[in-house]
């Protein structure tokens, strides 16, 4: 016999219509979204299955909703920048001669803040327990939170918003200025064609574009993958439930593959990782480049996937609803078809090239006939290949192991709270290959990393490899050439 709680969950989630699925939310997640009765024990806490939303079970209009999140929008945005202005220098400094392949400069560092009377040489002097006692860590060397952690969800920059308005959010904007992030639109090389260069033409690839930019440079089944790539599909935020958060109707539709990989490179766009829980605990990722995939054989940050056909068709099943299936039943999941469709986007996924880095030789180190021994690109290869031992990790030509490392950061921070995030142990993280890494700002999984300088301030300290500040600089004039 059915209950009238149960008769309230099928007229409530009229997509749910799987009889496995409302059993499942029936009997594992229905106490959390009634209170009980007086009198009665208080519900359980809440579980890994919490994230059906009041909205899209009824008990909250959508309506009420938006109001709710316009209003507490400010409030939200106020404390993200407040946490950005403690950390970082956040003007732009940019570098006189460094530019990105279309011509952006690209930012001198460092931008995060030392602790009052201390400096970066003293910082590294000091133990790590002792760094951590006296709370001595650069606060812009800790976890960075989403905008808005307690909710999480896409959030893409302004400069993408103001070209593609259906990525706009009603509830939270981007946080990181502009000039910390990749140029847009970014560059689009192809392993195929490298006698072409950039063939982006200067345009952001969409799904009204893709046949002009590509025609007589890939093939039918490599059109077909773009296309795919470039094509909207439900997902958390940006659905046509009442669970959403965005106003637009080309919003409602979903997003695509390369909204966030934009030009399959990327625009700095942010999420949260969905295999972890709760959600304080969840870690903000900033969105990787997709180029150079075809030499990797790890995907993900920590989930170690182990193919890029595994990782495009899990992130549409996984991250594209935060890991969670109840509500991707509703809002419209969309399972690819491993055959054809995950083997054709992946496919021109795996055909996308690291930027030209003509200062390198064919074993990916500096070509000797373009550098001498004293100049500072060799000074500083000879330092990341020995005494900073970042080519323990980032071994040449593409500068990856394809491995996972824990960096064990969390030796030099006690356990705390930042804006909604949880910032503690954070374990092993793959490694990215540092090729075109000059065009991938900010740096490192989350993004705290603003310039190439605090990433190199970052792992002498992590590292504890007592670099000076000329062996720094070095290592800087090295890493713009890959």
């Amino acid at each position: 016999m059915q209950t009238s709680k149960t008769l309230r969950v099928r007229r409530w989630l009229p997509c749910l219509s799987d009889p496995t699925v409302l059993a499942f939310v029936t009997a594992v997640s229905l106490a959390h979204f009634w209170p009980a009765p007086v009198g009665a024990e208080e519900p359980p806490a809440k579980t890994s299955y919490d994230q059906l939303a009041p909205v899209l079970l009824g008990q909250e209009t959508f309506q009420d909703r938006v109001a709710k999140d316009k209003a507490d929008k400010p409030a939200v945005e106020a404390r993200q920048k407040a946490l950005l202005e403690e950390r970082y220098e956040l003007g732009s400094r940019p570098d006189g001669q460094v530019k990105m392949t279309r011509g952006k400069p690209i930012q001198v560092g460092p931008a995060a803040m030392l602790v009052a009377g201390t400096t970066w040489e003293s910082l590294a002097a000091t133990a790590a327990d002792e760094i951590r006692d006296k709370g001595l860590f650069p606060k812009g060397f800790l976890p960075l939170p989403h905008p808005k952690h307690e909710a999480g969800g896409m959030v893409f920059p302004q400069m993408e918003i103001k070209l593609l308005p259906r990525l706009e959010r009603f509830d939270i904007d981007f946080d990181l200025p502009e000039h910390f992030l990749p140029e847009f639109p970014p560059a689009i090389f192809l392993t195929t064609r490298p006698d072409l260069g950039d063939v982006s033409q200067g345009k952001v690839l969409t799904v009204d574009n893709f046949q002009d930019i590509f025609q007589g440079i890939l093939n039918a089944k490599d059109l077909e993958g773009v296309r795919l790539l470039v094509t909207q599909f439900p997902q958390q935020q940006f659905n046509a439930t009442h669970d959403r958060k965005t106003e637009l109707p080309l919003g409602m539709l979903g997003v695509a593959c390369f909204d966030c990989h934009v030009n399959g490179h990327t625009s700095a766009a942010t999420h949260l990782v969905g295999d972890i829980r709760p959600q304080s605990h969840r870690r903000r990722i900033d969105t990787p480049s997709l180029r150079g995939v075809n030499v990797q054989r790890l995907f993900g940050s920590q989930r170690a996937l182990k193919t890029i056909e595994d990782f495009t068709e899990f992130e549409q099943r996984a991250a594209y609803f935060d890991g969670d299936q109840v509500s991707a039943s509703a809002k419209g999941i969309n399972p690819l078809e491993r055959g054809s469709q995950v083997h054709f986007m992946s496919e021109v996924q795996e055909l996308l090239d690291f930027p030209p880095a003509p200062g390198l030789d064919v074993f990916g180190k500096l070509d000797p006939k373009k550098f001498s021994a004293e100049s500072p690109e060799m000074k500083g290869q000879t330092l990341f290949f020995g005494k900073a031992q970042c080519a323990v990790c980032h071994p040449a030509p593409y500068y990856t192991d394809n491995l996972m490392h824990d960096l064990k950061v969390d030796r030099f921070y006690k356990t705390q709270s930042i804006n909604g995030l949880v910032a503690t142990k954070q374990g092993p993280i793959k490694t990215f290959p540092l090729r075109g890494i000059k065009e991938s700002p900010p740096y490192f999984h989350d993004g705290r990393l603003l310039t190439l300088e605090d990433t190199v301030e970052f792992f002498n300290l992590v590292l504890e490899t007592q670099l000076t500040p000329d062996e720094k600089q070095a290592l800087v004039a090295f890493m713009r050439q890959l």
